[in-house]
């Protein structure tokens, strides 16, 4: 959902001293109450059945991509609760065959919704974006009756996408209107569907932070129960386009937020992140798109109690022109045919998913080890041009290595093992894992 405008923008260069508090917060023990990771933290998957009408051009079938969805093992997906398809003409607000897609994939129940509120009625002045009471009013009656539809479906609702985005052409698009309609459609929300988590922010890219520090100082937080925040990276230089990139602006992010709040845990969502496969300049090869999927989930174990949601964009490619960028961000192809990214996500999110705790240290400068609870662990080089080597310690017979999509565990023992960007994983069957020792791959 992410508009072409954001992608194609470079990567934010952050201060020396953010980074170093990112370093502390991602590298510490974070005590995580021995929960499961999946019930602490959703992973999700956008797709398009809320945008189109009655048959997808970008594709979209809900009893496939249901199936996929359940393929892929992520518990939530996003998607566009449109409010010009919702509230037909005569004001009758309700689901009807524009919707009928985005209400199936619902009603499926193969995963919790995240639903965005938002975009302008071509029936309602002022609307897009909502500047008067009259036009805020409107929106806060649909997005009454909208959460009313679904309230038994566990859904989070999210506050427009990228109204920050918009502000590059439309001044109307300021921080002030959007605190107002918070203001107005919070409230109403939490009333409609009490146990439903209402999300602002959906924040696209943001030299400088200079919009996100605009809606923190305007005190928006006191309306929401999360806040989120879109990355990408895609265009940056290739070294730069990684996990560990994201990683970093997310926590450089959290800090931004926790000051503003005065919560160390006010809960964030990343409700875009993702790589395009496009053969274009800003593009990359689907098995980096794989391996930075595979990384950003399992470091997600690791992840303190303020990190809520991650959803990877996008279920499925949106077309077919190879060069085009918005075409190539699925983990399926447009016909719907697996790229390496779908048994790279599904596999490691089997293996972290249980995980009631993890811890992140560093072998190298630039190797990564998650060690979690269950006898588990994930090595990987955050450098994609260098491999390295490991190997046990100490004889363990029982510790068994694999890699995602590979399924075919072999013994570990007395074994050197190749660590490079697509993620080692280790499994010890409950028992803790042995120290390891490293070498640079010959």
């Amino acid at each position: 959902m992410l508009q072409s405008l954001s992608r194609g923008l470079g990567v934010l260069r952050i201060p020396a001293a953010a980074l170093a508090v990112a370093s502390l917060l991602i590298h510490g023990v974070h005590a995580q109450n021995a929960v499961p990771l999946e019930e602490r933290l959703l992973l999700g998957v956008g797709t398009h059945q809320g945008m189109g009408g009655v048959v997808s051009k970008r594709g979209y079938v809900p009893t496939i991509n249901i199936k996929e969805i359940k393929e892929l093992g992520v518990t939530a997906f996003r998607d566009d609760f449109s409010w010009s398809d919702f509230e037909l003409p005569g004001h009758k607000l309700g689901f009807a065959a524009p919707l009928g897609r985005l209400e199936a994939q619902i009603t499926s129940g193969v995963a919790r919704p995240v639903l965005i509120l938002g975009s302008g009625h071509y029936l309602v002045p002022n609307s897009n974006p909502p500047t008067t009471d009259q036009a805020r009013q409107r929106f806060v009656e649909y997005a009454i009756a909208a959460a009313h539809s679904v309230a038994n479906r566990r859904p989070l609702f999210e506050l427009w996408n990228e109204w920050n985005i918009s502000a590059r052409q439309n001044a109307e698009f300021n921080a002030d209107n959007y605190l107002a309609l918070a203001q107005a459609t919070y409230p109403a929300v939490k009333q409609a569907a009490p146990g439903a988590p209402f999300i602002i922010g959906a924040i696209g890219d943001d030299p400088d932070w200079k919009w996100t520090k605009s809606l923190l100082q305007l005190g928006l937080l006191k309306y929401s129960d999360g806040i989120s925040i879109h990355l990408y990276n895609h265009c940056a230089s290739p070294a730069r386009r990684t996990a560990a990139e994201i990683i970093e602006r997310l926590t450089v992010f959290h800090n931004l937020v926790a000051q503003a709040s005065g919560r160390q845990d006010f809960p964030i969502y990343v409700t875009e992140t993702g790589w395009p496969t496009a053969t274009s300049k800003c593009g990359v090869s689907e098995q980096v798109q794989a391996d930075n999927m595979s990384q950003l989930i399992l470091w997600a174990s690791t992840a303190p109690s303020w990190l809520k949601g991650i959803s990877l964009y996008e279920l499925k490619d949106s077309g077919t022109n190879s060069a085009e960028l918005e075409d190539n961000f699925g983990l399926y192809h447009f016909d719907n045919a697996p790229k390496p990214a779908v048994c790279a996500v599904g596999d490691s999110w089997a293996f972290i998913r249980a995980s009631l705790g993890a811890k992140e240290t560093k072998l190298a400068d630039d190797v990564v080890l998650i060690k979690s609870s269950g006898g588990r662990a994930a090595i990987w080089s955050e450098n994609t041009n260098k491999h390295y080597q490991v190997r046990l310690k100490n004889d363990a017979p029982q510790v068994t290595y694999d890699y995602p999509c590979r399924h075919s565990p072999k013994s570990a023992a007395g074994t050197w093992m190749t660590v490079s960007s697509t993620p080692l994983l280790l499994s010890a069957d409950g028992s803790a894992i042995p120290d390891l020792e490293i070498r640079q791959a010959q």
